[in-house]
């Protein structure tokens, strides 16, 4: 109590430049899995992915990303044994913030894509076996995690597949594609509204203390998604045919249709990202500030404040707009090659998960989801359309990602304690 009354200051300060630190890692990393496939595809370049994150990860993380957060993220450690020495906790989630933040600068600049989830779980539980014990660890919940290293790309990855081959059969082997492209674009836009809508509803919304029942979510995610269907037919026509472009590539047309459903689920990823995924940086720092405000108080918990929502936003954008493109490159052009239409399935398959993860309460990873659709839709052309040596390299980052962020924390646990006792 003395430590936290004396320091009270310091520790907020360094808790809000660790979680500037962290956010800028999870725009770097984390959204560059979001906005990738879009890149690599070819339906957007980088300058306006960025923008496009500006805009909308922003607003996510702003206006949606405020779910309540206790004091113990996600339930991974018990702080019942240390409730009479706080600055214990405080110590902790300052370590884990920033042992997160240095595993996702790592991990980007190799342009490897990780969750960031994982690293800050993996940080938790370092914290918790070096400042609280081994016991204090939910073990239970940390192998539900590790399921999901398969899991989470397995699921994205399947519904990746059979929307590609929806593709395949109901466009590219009819008798003329590119007219099918334009008779079924809406009800694929439909589909990007549809599902995007459920994800911000389901998982984003709390903030704004709208609780909505399911049937309710799914009858306004269906009118958000006619409406994007009603857009996204008038931005179809207006797209221009060249005729001649199909002799080098006979489906260069129909790839063309895509681009604008790629633009709007671009869009609509990074606004769902920013509200669900803001809090993995913000949490911590939540934390600390509301241990600081009670004195000291382990059992409370406290909603966002704004202002630490916005700068969970404003580092998001920072850090995509610096380092994203080293990961965006791996999910859009290194595991497989994608067009406007596969890209369009992969990020689709890997919305759909996230809204189908959300109701189920499995839990699985963004990142792992985005890369497993991306899997899916070059399995769709035959293995030989995967780079096996990348796909390699990403599943052993996933591996290390929880004992790396776990060894950090609890060095850098130590110093800090070392540091203010």
């Amino acid at each position: 109590m003395d430590v936290i009354a004396a320091h009270g200051t310091t520790f907020i300060a360094i808790a809000v430049i660790f979680g500037l630190f962290m956010t800028w890692g999870i725009g770097a990393n984390d959204v560059a899995n979001a906005l990738g496939t879009s890149v690599g595809s070819g339906a957007i370049t980088v300058r306006t992915a960025i923008i496009i994150a500006a805009i909308f990860e922003f607003l996510g993380a702003a206006f949606a990303g405020g779910h309540v957060t206790k004091t113990i993220r996600k339930g991974i450690i018990d702080a019942g044994p240390i409730a009479d020495q706080p600055e214990i906790l405080v110590f902790g989630m300052l370590a884990a913030l920033l042992a997160a933040a240095i595993w996702l600068m790592v991990a980007s600049l190799k342009g490897w894509p990780v969750s960031t989830t994982h690293s800050i779980v993996g940080a938790l539980v370092g914290f918790g076996i070096a400042g609280i014990g081994f016991q204090a660890v939910n073990w239970g919940k940390i192998g539900q995690i590790a399921a999901s290293w398969v899991v989470s790309p397995l699921l994205g990855g399947v519904i990746a597949f059979f929307l590609v081959v929806s593709v395949q059969r109901l466009i590219i082997r009819s008798d003329n594609p590119l007219e099918s492209a334009i008779k079924w674009a809406p009800a694929y836009a439909f589909l990007v509204g549809f599902v995007m809508a459920l994800v911000t509803l389901f998982k984003g919304l709390k903030h704004l203390n709208l609780d909505l029942s399911i049937p309710v979510s799914f009858l306004l995610a269906a009118l958000i998604g006619l409406a994007i269907a009603f857009i996204g037919r008038i931005l179809v026509r207006r797209v221009k045919i060249d005729p001649a472009a199909d002799r080098d590539f006979q489906f260069t047309n129909v790839e063309r249709i895509f681009t604008p459903l790629m633009i709007f689920t671009a869009c609509a990823m990074a606004f769902a990202h920013g509200s669900n995924d803001v809090a993995n940086g913000i949490g911590p720092l939540a934390a600390v500030l509301a241990l600081v405000k009670s004195g000291g108080d382990v059992t409370q918990t406290s909603a966002l404040p704004i202002w630490v929502l916005v700068l969970g936003g404003g580092g998001i954008v920072l850090g995509l707009a610096t380092y994203g493109y080293r990961v965006m490159q791996t999910i859009g052009k290194r595991i497989t090659e994608l067009t406007p239409s596969s890209g369009f399935c992969a990020t689709m398959s890997a919305a759909a998960t996230v809204v189908l993860a959300s109701r189920t309460g499995m839990p699985v990873s963004t990142t792992h989801i985005a890369v497993g659709a991306v899997m899916g839709v070059g399995l769709a052309r035959g293995f030989a359309a995967l780079d096996l040596r990348v796909i390699g390299s990403i599943f052993v980052s996933w591996v290390i990602t929880l004992p790396i962020g776990g060894l950090l924390a609890a060095l850098l646990f130590f110093t800090l304690k070392g540091m203010f006792t």
